[in-house]
């Protein structure tokens, strides 16, 4: 059985993208890479791993980024101090 990630990465404006990867680290670096293919990422670099969440399949992973992007941003602040109490929005992101 595959593991399966929903997650959200914040980028240094302080924005965040949401997404889901079969492979956490290796998605983090493609992120940060300075030709990525994620054009939002690209231009926000570099983007710090805040938030993820594991999965059994691809579709449970992307349904759960689909109800995550439809979050308000307060609501995924929520949502990452959930699991990391210190996590502040407000701070430098890197």
């Amino acid at each position: 059985m595959e593991k399966c990630y929903a997650y959200i990465v914040q980028c240094a404006d302080g924005t965040f993208y949401t997404g889901w990867t079969l492979d956490l680290d290796r998605r983090l670096l493609e992120h940060n890479e300075p030709n990525s293919k994620t054009k939002y990422t690209r231009r926000r670099q570099p983007v710090k791993m805040v938030y993820f969440e594991e999965f059994e399949t691809r579709a449970k992973a992307a349904q759960r980024e689909d109800q995550i992007k439809d979050l308000s941003r307060q609501d995924k602040i929520q949502l990452i101090q959930s699991k990391h109490p210190e996590f502040n929005p407000n701070s430098p992101p890197i």
